[in-house]
């Protein structure tokens, strides 16, 4: 018998960055001409520019965008755990991204070493968010996604996506 088991759990973004969760809503994630599937390893010169992001549902439902490396500064010593790359909310649902209300802009991929996840987790809104004040919720460094769901009365996720990337030799890059 086989059995399956959560690519974000044996990822460790289910513990790392967010508890257990019933997916409900469908999100697509690409850098350039890459679908991400969870788990797969990215170049970080593919994903320099910000990724083309389409989240089902309907246009009256409002969702929330976190992306964060739980890894910084490495991955045997987290010690910047979670460094906040993109956070954007108020997004109807049915669109992307680009419809909502961006707090944080969009962050390239740069590991310094190792092997970092970078994690994309979407959230519904209860209703349309007052914008946080970068100081506020989006410090880059220490951004906590429990703690920002907390504070703004999100919940669980309702869908999460991660993938890999390591450091390019600087005479090794190339785009695909």
């Amino acid at each position: 018998m086989v059995s399956h088991v959560d690519p974000l759990v044996v990822g460790r973004v289910i513990g790392d960055v967010v508890d257990l969760f019933v997916p409900t809503t469908a999100m697509s994630v690409r850098f350039g001409t890459k679908d991400l599937t969870n788990g797969c390893e990215i170049k970080p010169s593919v994903t320099a520019a910000q990724p083309a992001v389409q989240i089902a549902g309907r246009v009256n439902q409002l969702f929330t965008l976190v992306m964060t490396d739980p890894d910084a500064p490495s991955p045997s010593e987290p010690s910047m755990r979670e460094w906040l790359h993109w956070l954007v909310v108020n997004i109807p649902g049915g669109t992307d991204p680009s419809q909502g209300e961006v707090v944080v802009p969009y962050m390239g991929p740069k590991p310094p070493v190792g092997i970092h996840r970078y994690v994309m987790v979407l959230f519904q809104q209860k209703a349309r968010m007052a914008a946080p004040a970068p100081d506020a919720d989006a410090a880059r460094t220490r951004f906590s996604t429990r703690a920002f769901a907390d504070r703004h009365e999100l919940g669980l996720p309702v869908a999460a996506l991660y993938f890999n990337a390591q450091k390019e030799p600087a005479n090794r890059r190339r785009r695909y």
